[in-house]
């Protein structure tokens, strides 16, 4: 019996295979991919490449975060906590407040500095939750987005938060029965005492998706809001439905309440703020906030005392990157440093090491 190499490795005719047919071979095709023989970069790392990389990375990022930095600085910030911990607090009497229970409260402020630009108003929340899984799917989008079918039958996700009294809860879910509802007026102090209440406006607070294609209200043969959610209820935390949201402005209620939109954009950390007013700057000779004396009427409905929370006000202007956050600059600034500094510290190693000779004189 003959011995043949190509049978062996599957170039061959197999065993009983009639004459003429080949077996597939096994071997890989002779291609550039197949055969491992593309062309490929291996940079040698030696400190004529890696010196310079060092420092030019720290000589752009240093000037970057210094830049970052004191922009952020340069954004005009002041923050009230007026959760009422301490008795000192105006708003301590309120601390105890419960759900559908209205406490006014007012504290005094003044501001050093003048807000020049727009300003914007935020209320804050300290160890609030709104990333817990359970919590975030607690919705129902097709609800929210105006559905007829969801807005009487909500879907099951929402429960505990579905149905109250064998009607469906409109909107449905935790997220929208915990939404936040103190309320806030500010006033001007002049010198004399006298108040004036500044303009808070509350459109334009909602990203521009969310008004326009995430949330929509129920459609009908009629325009008012109350037929429109007919056989639904209100949230059990809610003083009223959400076709009462703002009884200032009918065409900013419902599902599209701008409120109510921000507060369902849930926040990624247990520390968060929200947009609650923009304070816009009428004249441009004057600061839109000068400084001075400034009085905060608070309406305290929001109970925080059950999971140890705190609430706060923010007045602040923003800049061409945001909020003041000063984050992003201290890490350019950091990175860049050190990157700097290794570089120094590699020249000089290789300043005082590179040229030696390494080739050893073999005796005789």
């Amino acid at each position: 019996m003959n011995y043949n190499a190509k049978e062996e490795d599957g170039g061959g005719h197999h065993s009983g295979a009639g004459p003429g047919v080949a077996s597939k071979s096994k071997k890989p095709d002779n291609t550039a991919f197949k055969q491992q023989r593309l062309p490929a970069w291996q940079p040698i790392l030696t400190a004529g490449t890696v010196l310079p990389a060092f420092f030019i990375i720290g000589l752009i990022f240093i000037p970057i975060g210094i830049g970052i930095f004191v922009t952020s600085n340069n954004i005009r910030e002041y923050e009230i906590d007026y959760t009422g911990i301490d008795s000192s607090n105006p708003c301590h009497k309120c601390r105890d407040v419960s759900w559908n229970v209205t406490c006014n409260c007012t504290i005094d402020f003044t501001l050093d500095q003048p807000f020049e630009s727009n300003v914007f108003m935020y209320y804050g929340l300290s160890n609030f939750y709104q990333n817990h899984r359970r919590y975030v799917k607690s919705r129902d989008d097709s609800q929210l987005n105006g559905d007829k079918t969801s807005l009487l039958n909500p879907s099951k996700e929402c429960e505990p938060y579905r149905t109250n009294n064998n009607l469906p809860i409109a909107p449905c879910g935790a997220i929208a029965n915990s939404m936040f509802n103190d309320s806030f007026k500010l006033y001007y102090v002049l010198n004399n005492g006298t108040k004036t209440e500044l303009t808070l406006n509350k459109r334009g607070i909602a990203w521009w998706t969310d008004k326009n294609v995430k949330f929509k209200n129920p459609t009908g043969n009629t325009s008012n809001l109350a037929e429109l959610f007919k056989g639904t209820t209100q949230p059990l935390n809610w003083q009223y439905p959400v076709y009462m949201l703002d009884s200032a402005d009918p065409e900013n209620n419902g599902f599209i309440n701008e409120d109510f939109i921000v507060w369902m954009r849930t926040a990624a950390l247990p520390t968060f703020r929200k947009l609650y007013r923009l304070i816009e700057r009428s004249n441009t000779m004057q600061p839109t906030l000068p400084a001075g004396n400034y009085s905060l009427l608070i309406s305290y409905n929001y109970p925080v005392k059950s999971f140890d929370g705190r609430k706060r006000m923010i007045l602040s202007t923003i800049s061409w990157m945001g909020g003041k956050n000063p984050f992003l600059g201290i890490a350019y600034i950091t990175v860049g440093s050190i990157c700097f500094f290794l570089g120094v510290v590699l020249l000089i190693i290789h300043h005082k090491y590179g040229n030696r000779n390494n080739s050893a004189d073999i005796p005789n």
